[in-house]
């Protein structure tokens, strides 16, 4: 599996924390720096069965500056907002897990890296 985090961010340290404590064998994946193409963010979000509007965090400044609330959230838009969100990653909610059966989850919380560590 693979984990897409923030370093700065208590979630992904707590998500890094119980797969440690599980004895996951997972890969890091610093998206910030290791920035995830269009393509990629397509096949997560296919993974996580969600639109990119589901894991845009719209409270971050750049959210703001590009004005990411008033963009339509529909099929025409969906590109649009996933460029978006590989210019300015910082926007991408995380942690992401990808689970080793296809799937991903927005692992915020430790019931949702039970949930990934169980698949």
């Amino acid at each position: 599996m693979e984990i897409w985090i923030n370093p700065a961010c208590s979630k992904c340290r707590s998500a890094l924390t119980l797969l440690d404590a599980e004895g996951a064998d997972y890969t890091v994946r610093r998206y910030l720096e290791d920035v995830p193409s269009p393509d990629e963010i397509r096949r997560v979000l296919d993974r996580l069965v969600l639109e990119p509007w589901d894991i845009t965090r719209t409270q971050e400044d750049a959210a703001k500056e590009l004005g990411l609330k008033e963009w339509p959230r529909d099929a025409a838009a969906r590109d649009r907002w996933i460029e978006a969100l590989s210019a300015h990653p910082k926007l991408i909610q995380r942690p992401i897990i990808t689970a080793e059966d296809g799937t991903a989850v927005v692992a915020r919380t430790e019931d949702a890296v039970r949930d990934a560590l169980s698949r």
